[in-house]
């Protein structure tokens, strides 16, 4: 397993384990709700017991970013399966549902997204799409207490938040971020796309994510490999140790101007 140091020069060693990287990122990022470990389990994989199942626990249907939400605001656990879903959209990506010529000719686009059907097409072509059964259950659980190994780590928060992990993710191979954005079925930029490219991901939360994961105005969202994750958390100490920081320190070293009736005074003090 791969080691790192953090905590403000620690020079323990610690395995990246989810608990250490939950840590690390209360340490350094301190996010507002949980972050969450999310794995795209194959047919045939047990259903951990801890983790609910929507339909059958909870009495209704969900959709992926509903799934999430959950996960980061209530810290449940949970299993979905095809009979889980409600969002057509996250049935294709997923590869729970086929993809069907309706969906394909992108009818489910246009109108609301695309002024007419062709670019609808091409808008459902780029959505990152498991092939169909190739994942039986998403199983989704705040990261600290996962009762499986994650593939892919979630994290909302704010720009600045975001901000500090695309600096942690730049630490050792430097360049840039290439991310994707289309204003829906943000769920597969954050699990398909992460574990498609190998690459971390930045997430303008898409409309349904608003409306079902109840996701606010002032939040982005943040995916990168849970294999990535000890690059995460060695980039989150260095650059910390560098001075970026979060809550970003304000500049306060500097001397204020005031208005010219204070002024007025200041100069009688001096010439008295």
């Amino acid at each position: 397993m791969r080691v790192c140091r953090f905590g403000g020069g620690a020079d323990k060693v610690r395995p990246v384990d989810p608990a250490t990287l939950d840590r690390a990122l209360q340490e350094y990022v301190r996010p507002q709700s949980f972050p969450v470990a999310v794995r795209q389990a194959a047919p045939g994989e047990a259903i951990p017991e801890k983790l609910k199942r929507p339909k059958r626990d909870l009495g209704i249907q969900v959709a992926i970013c509903q799934t999430i939400a959950l996960a980061r605001r209530y810290g449940w656990g949970l299993a979905v399966g095809r009979e889980d879903l409600s969002c057509p959209l996250a049935h294709v990506a997923f590869g729970y549902s086929p993809s069907l010529p309706f969906y394909e000719q992108g009818n489910l686009c246009v109108e609301m997204y695309t002024k007419d059907a062709a670019a609808g097409a091409r808008s459902e072509a780029a959505v990152p799409k498991l092939a169909p059964g190739a994942m039986e259950t998403m199983w989704v659980a705040p990261l600290a207490r996962a009762p499986f190994e994650p593939q892919v780590i979630v994290f909302y928060g704010n720009g600045a938040q975001v901000m500090r992990l695309v600096a942690a993710a730049l630490y050792e191979r430097g360049g840039q971020l290439v991310s994707h954005h289309a204003a829906r079925i943000d769920c597969a930029e954050l699990v398909n796309r992460t574990l498609q490219t190998g690459e971390p991901q930045v997430v303008v939360p898409c409309y349904g994510d608003r409306v079902f994961g109840q996701t606010g105005d002032d939040e982005m969202a943040f995916a990168w490999p849970y294999a990535r994750s000890a690059e995460i958390v060695a980039g989150l100490a260095g650059t910390h140790q560098g001075g970026v920081r979060y809550p970003v320190p304000s500049f306060l070293r500097y001397t204020g101007t005031f208005p010219e009736k204070y002024r007025e005074l200041a100069r009688q003090w001096e010439d008295s």
